[in-house]
């Protein structure tokens, strides 16, 4: 028996039968690891050590008891490197805490086991902007894993974890698990706590896991979530029975489909898979309605303007003097500052303290950031109103199946727009899931398809219903 091929619910089943224990999992991810991930690149680094000494005082009795789970490189745990995949960082600090998020993973059993690549500090759709190496999406090395959490999904596709912890500030998990053929959930605002995460956009990000199936998915959502009094966004609202979701049918729900999402620009490959899931929706029982979602083509704009300018704040900290990266060419205060940052932040992360810090410079406050947020609220008023006669919204994740490494790293604006069908949900806060569609050939590879389902805020529950009643299906 392979542990590395198992789902979260498949390893448990073995512990408890007593053909495996956590040791041995453990050694055979290691064993998956040295044998793929030189070709992947989804690991920034692991500790066997570290992770069997774990193992030998962990809880079989908990929900996650013995199972390791992969940390995206901006989560926080305790000992770890954690770097954000970032030459500022990188080699340069050690955590001396658990993020909120690994504290429940551990008070649930699991072993937080190695630090998965991903687009440096989190800014990027195709995990090409780590600082560190590149990632590959495993259907094809000559592909993308989609990012920010592109490590996450592809270590998860590619049988080296058993699931994954990403963060999605604008599709970060449902783009990669889309584009890599594993589930990703994008909790709604406030449902999971942020402390002990790497700041990109702190009114948008959500931490949430990568898996291979929709149960795992609610399983380990279910362990996160919940108050959290080291973040005052934490929403305090009690954790539901996630799993119980799981197996209840979806005769008479209503699916909304939003007219803007299956208009131009998406590859008729990918429109048709999606359709095809709409109609085994049907077949189950379930109502499609078209509805409108107005200002979806305002989203993409909104999003580069208030993530940035979120983000030339929290990276503000990053400066050569209290940690990370000092530059050895500095002989002046200013010089620390400036040579530190040039050298230890890519281009992209430049590209977008340079964006923030305009919008938010005085005289393009108003014009910009303001604006922004005024059509942030007119995008959360359109699902509040679209959710008034749905109960959860079907959509492609991504307009197009992973592309090959490289071929949009000229054009910015190609790369943002990657982003065009997912960000609305971080803008207006609500949850959202990606589960695998099928796939598509290209190029003579069979690339993974992700159907994407969202709910009004709060309702994973819905949302796990649907996903595991189509992935079932």
């Amino acid at each position: 028996m392979n542990a590395a091929e198992l789902t979260i619910t498949q390893l448990r089943d073995a512990y408890s039968q007593g053909d495996l224990t956590p040791a041995d999992a453990l050694q055979s991810l290691a064993n998956a690891i040295d044998e793929k991930d030189g070709d992947i690149g989804g690991y920034l680094s692991y500790d066997l050590d570290r992770a069997l000494a774990d193992a030998e005082s962990v809880d079989m009795s908990k929900p996650l008891g013995g199972i390791p789970i992969a940390i995206k490189d901006l989560i926080n745990a305790e000992g770890h490197p954690c770097a954000a995949a970032s030459k500022i960082l990188h080699g340069k600090y050690i955590s001396p805490y658990d993020a909120t998020v690994v504290r429940k993973l551990r008070d649930a059993g699991a072993i937080p086991f190695g630090r998965a690549n991903m687009d440096e500090f989190a800014m990027g759709s195709s995990n090409e902007n780590s600082g560190i190496k590149p990632c590959r999406n495993p259907h094809d090395t000559d592909r993308i894993p989609g990012g920010s959490s592109g490590g996450s999904a592809a270590v998860v596709a590619a049988n080296t974890s058993i699931a994954a912890l990403g963060t999605d500030t604008g599709g970060s998990i449902r783009q990669p698990a889309s584009l890599c053929g594993v589930v990703g959930v994008k909790p709604t605002y406030g449902r999971v706590s942020r402390y002990g995460l790497i700041a990109f956009a702190s009114s948008l990000d959500q931490c949430g896991p990568l898996t291979k199936t929709v149960e795992d998915a609610a399983l380990v959502l279910q362990m996160i979530a919940g108050p959290c009094e080291r973040d005052s966004t934490c929403l305090d609202e009690s954790v539901p029975e996630y799993t119980a979701a799981i197996g209840k049918n979806i005769k008479g729900l209503k699916v909304g489909l939003p007219k803007e999402y299956f208009a131009e620009g998406l590859d008729p490959a990918v429109k048709g898979k999606v359709e095809d899931a709409l109609k085994t929706l049907e077949s189950l029982g379930a109502e499609t309605v078209e509805i409108s979602l107005p200002n979806t083509e305002h989203a993409v704009a909104t999003y580069y303007i208030i993530a940035t300018a979120e983000a030339s704040a929290n990276l503000a900290r990053f400066d050569g003097v209290r940690y990370g990266h000092r530059s050895a060419e500095a002989d002046d205060l200013l010089g620390v500052y400036e040579l530190s940052r040039d050298e230890g932040f890519g281009a992209e992360v430049k590209r977008r303290i340079l964006l923030g810090t305009y919008v938010l410079s005085s005289g393009y406050y108003d014009a910009y950031y303001l604006r922004a947020q005024k059509v942030r609220t007119l995008i959360r008023k359109d699902f509040t109103e679209a959710f008034e006669q749905v109960d959860v919204i079907a959509s492609p994740v991504s307009p197009t199946p992973a592309f090959k490494i490289g071929e949009k790293s000229s054009d910015p604006l190609a790369m943002y727009l990657a982003d065009i069908y997912t960000i609305s949900a971080n803008l207006a806060g609500i949850c959202g899931i990606s589960v695998p569609c099928g796939t598509v050939n290209e190029g003579g590879s069979d690339l993974p398809v992700g159907l994407q389902l969202l709910g009004k805020p709060l309702g994973e529950s819905d949302l796990f219903r649907t996903a595991h009643a189509f992935e079932q299906a």
